[in-house]
């Protein structure tokens, strides 16, 4: 199984650290990833990071070929959202996710490469 993980960020993200720092705190994407890719050494993983402000394609993009992945997923969200408005409370990645993690801040993108190098290790055995 790949040690590749591909790190997918959704619409605004890019100005994460200058939008709503309350909600989302003051790391911008450029600090999330630089701290990934220290991360994923120490795991022994390979990180390849894409940002797009199109929902649609992304979703369009990753929807259906999650489905037929043979591989773990994890959902990240920085903020609560089940704490905020009721259109964040729908996803189209959970259904076929390993794991969701929510609410953790940025640190939720290293909680994930730990838990994707977990499931990675798993699978070898």
């Amino acid at each position: 199984m790949s040690r590749s993980v591909y790190i997918l960020n959704g619409p605004n993200l890019n100005l994460l650290g200058t939008r709503q720092p309350e909600v989302y705190g003051r790391e911008t994407l450029a600090d999330v990833e630089r701290d990934c890719r220290a991360v994923a050494k120490t795991l022994n993983l390979e990180v390849s990071f894409h940002q797009s402000n199109l929902e649609g394609a992304l979703i369009e993009t990753i929807h259906d070929a999650l489905k037929i992945l043979d591989v773990p997923i994890i959902e990240v969200h920085i903020s609560n959202i089940h704490q905020r408005e009721e259109f964040r409370h729908h996803s189209f990645i959970s259904r076929v996710a390993s794991g969701v993690i929510v609410g953790c801040g940025t640190q939720g993108y290293q909680l994930a490469l730990h838990r994707l190098a977990h499931l990675l290790n798993q699978a070898k055995k």
